[in-house]
C-alpha cells in the first residue's frame, strides 16, 4: 500500500515550542503507512489581506497552499491562547481556506492535537479550530482526543516525548488520520 503523507502544523513560532515537540514525536512514533512532514515556514506567512489574495499571492502563500494540496491529511498541533487559536495558526489557515471554492482544505482530513502547561490542555482551542473547519468543509476527526496537559512533565530537557500513553495517543490518532485518507 501506498505511504499516507501528512503535513504537520504546528500552531506555535517559538523555538522550544511544545507543539512543534508534539509534532516531532509524532514523525518519530508514526505508525507503519505514515510519514509526516513538519511545515515550519508559517512565520513567513503575511497577515492576510484580501488585496494581496490575488492569482499571485505572496510566496509563502503559495508555498503553504501548495504543500496542503500535496498533502494525503493534515495533522495540526495547536497552543491554547486566550481559550482559542493562537493568530499565526488561524491566519495560515485563513490564506489556506481561499479561494473557496479551490480551498486546499475543502475535504481534507485533519487531525487536531495539543499540548499545553496547564490541567486543561488545548480543549477549548480544538474547539475553535474545528469550528474553522466547517467553512472548508474539512474531514476532521473526532476521535481520539490528543490533549496534553501538563506538557513539561511530559517531555525531557531536550524536547523528546517520554510519556508513553502520549506516544501510543498519538499513534492512534495518525493510525486514524490514516484509514481517513484511505477512506
Amino acid at each position: 500500500m501506498t505511504e499516507v503523507d501528512i503535513l504537520g502544523l504546528s500552531g506555535s513560532l517559538r523555538a522550544g515550542s511544545m507543539n512543534t515537540a508534539l509534532l516531532r514525536a509524532a514523525q518519530k512514533h508514526s505508525p507503519a503507512g505514515v510519514s509526516v512532514t513538519i511545515n515550519e515556514n508559517l512565520g513567513d506567512v503575511p497577515l492576510y489581506n484580501g488585496d494581496l489574495d490575488t492569482e499571485n499571492p505572496p510566496a509563502a502563500v503559495r508555498e503553504l497552499r501548495e504543500a496542503i494540496t500535496r498533502a494525503d491529511g493534515l495533522l495540526i498541533a495547536t497552543p491554547e491562547y486566550n481559550y482559542s487559536v493562537p493568530g499565526v495558526l488561524k491566519n495560515a489557515l485563513d490564506w489556506a481556506s481561499r479561494p473557496a471554492a479551490s480551498s486546499s482544505l475543502t475535504h481534507k482530513p485533519i487531525a487536531i492535537m495539543g499540548a499545553a502547561p496547564g490541567n486543561f490542555g488545548t480543549v477549548r482551542a480544538q474547539l475553535a479550530l474545528r469550528q474553522s473547519f466547517v467553512w472548508t468543509r474539512s474531514r476532521v476527526l473526532t476521535r481520539p482526543e490528543v490533549m496534553v496537559f501538563n506538557c513539561a512533565e511530559r517531555f525531557d530537557q531536550a524536547g523528546n516525548l517520554t510519556d508513553e500513553k502520549t506516544i501510543e495517543l498519538i499513534r492512534e490518532l495518525l493510525t486514524a488520520l490514516r484509514e481517513q485518507v484511505r477512506g
